[in-house]
């Protein structure tokens, strides 16, 4: 299974963005997927993720009320609707998969390529 992030973009402090994680196979419906972000410089840090059956989400104390997660299993592809935007949100967004019930943040079995989000002033 591969997976494709997209959606990044330059927007303002304020503005809303929905970032897409489309994977290549169905079997994504048998993965927890999380959404993580890095700044250079910095560690990688988890943002959200929503568990396998997408009964379930976990959000960073940071995003909580701004942020929200979802899955579309019928589009093998999970969102990340990215509402209020913050200077410090600008980071390169990464999806990732692990094949379970929920997301472990050091144990992800699948990472797709970055999407850079820039927040202006």
């Amino acid at each position: 299974v591969q997976l494709q992030a997209s959606g990044g973009g330059l927007v303002q402090a304020g503005d809303s963005l929905r970032l897409s994680c489309v994977a290549s196979e169905r079997t994504f419906s048998n993965y927890a997927v999380g959404w993580f972000r890095q700044v250079p410089g910095k560690e990688r840090e988890f943002v959200a993720a929503v568990s396998r059956s997408g009964g379930s989400t976990y959000y960073a104390d940071f995003v909580k009320g701004r942020f929200t997660i979802s899955r579309d299993s019928a589009e093998n592809t999970v969102f990340l609707q990215m509402d209020s935007l913050k200077l410090e949100d600008t980071a390169v967004y990464y999806c990732a998969a692990r094949r379970s019930t929920i997301v472990v943040a050091n144990d992800m079995d699948l990472w797709g390529k970055g999407t850079q989000v820039t927040v202006s002033s």
